[in-house]
């Protein structure tokens, strides 16, 4: 791996975390007046606006798949691990939102045991028992009421590690924009059927968040898999790391958020299972 390309994943990789922490405040903001399900219905509406003129341009040639019955499963699971994530932020601070969903490494070792036959080994073993010690120690259970916000937190992990290892064989045959485009068109397909149920326009203030909220959705996704074609996976992890004390400092900031010492460590020993596991990788 040269030092250029080094250099340019790092650069992809700002964009990931801007893109992350604009969808994260955004998400917040629109759900204070508008309801998840709709958010989730228009983010996924004004991204399919934004992606038909590119897949347009470059010829719809591009998107034809022969597994379209394994991206109609991964962008569902996907979408309900989006959505849990934003019910997530709406509920509880935003570190430890960011914080839980560390997790997602950890769920993604045991389904990838599953779904593709990977090993656990011992390195794999002492990441996972450390998540879990990280999140017991957040969530502290008999000693602290146990949040919906926490429990919304741990399903949104769990589904993108589903998605993650989805995607890890989709790749396979499929690149990261015909991923992407049917991700969307999926999920605005889940997305119709919720607005339909419980239908509510977003207020003048809601519009600016919900158009935010749709553009960071694919520049994250872009940018990300940019990154990933650049550089190794496990770089890109420990770099995505710098994502939890940013995002503190974006809740002290914008929200008066705290933080508490069951966090920190918490979230330590979160980010240390992983860093080792990476460092073994």
């Amino acid at each position: 791996m040269s030092q250029k390309s080094t250099l340019n994943a790092g650069l992809w990789m700002l964009g990931w975390f801007s893109s992350m922490l604009m969808m994260t405040v955004s998400g917040r903001e629109a759900t204070q007046d508008l309801p998840v399900n709709m958010l989730m219905f228009f983010r996924s509406a004004i991204g399919l606006a934004i992606l038909l003129p590119i897949a347009g341009w470059i010829g719809f040639s591009h998107i034809k798949t022969q597994q379209l019955a394994g991206h109609g499963l991964r962008s569902s699971i996907h979408f309900g691990a989006q959505f849990s994530w934003f019910m997530a932020i709406s509920l509880i601070p935003l570190a430890q939102v960011i914080s839980i969903e560390f997790t997602m490494p950890i769920w993604a070792a045991i389904i990838a045991a599953v779904y593709l036959g990977e090993k656990i080994t011992k390195t794999r073993l002492t990441a996972i028992l450390l998540g879990f010690i990280g999140i017991l120690v957040i969530v502290r259970p008999g000693f602290a009421d146990f949040d919906s916000g926490q429990g919304w937190a741990l399903a949104s992990a769990f589904g993108f590690a589903g998605s993650v290892v989805m995607t890890k064989r989709l790749l396979e045959k499929d690149s990261a924009f015909t991923t992407l485009f049917y991700m969307i068109v999926i999920q605005l397909i889940l997305g119709s059927i919720l607005a339909v149920l419980f239908w509510q326009w977003p207020s003048t203030q809601a519009w600016p968040w919900v158009f935010v909220a749709a553009i960071a959705g694919l520049t994250s996704h872009y940018c990300l898999a940019r990154a990933l074609s650049l550089t190794d996976a496990s770089f890109v992890a420990q770099l995505d790391f710098a994502r939890v004390p940013l995002t503190v400092v974006l809740g002290y900031l914008l929200y008066n958020e705290g933080v508490s010492i069951y966090l920190i460590a918490g979230a330590g020993l979160i980010i240390l299972g992983n860093m080792i596991n990476l460092r073994r990788a």
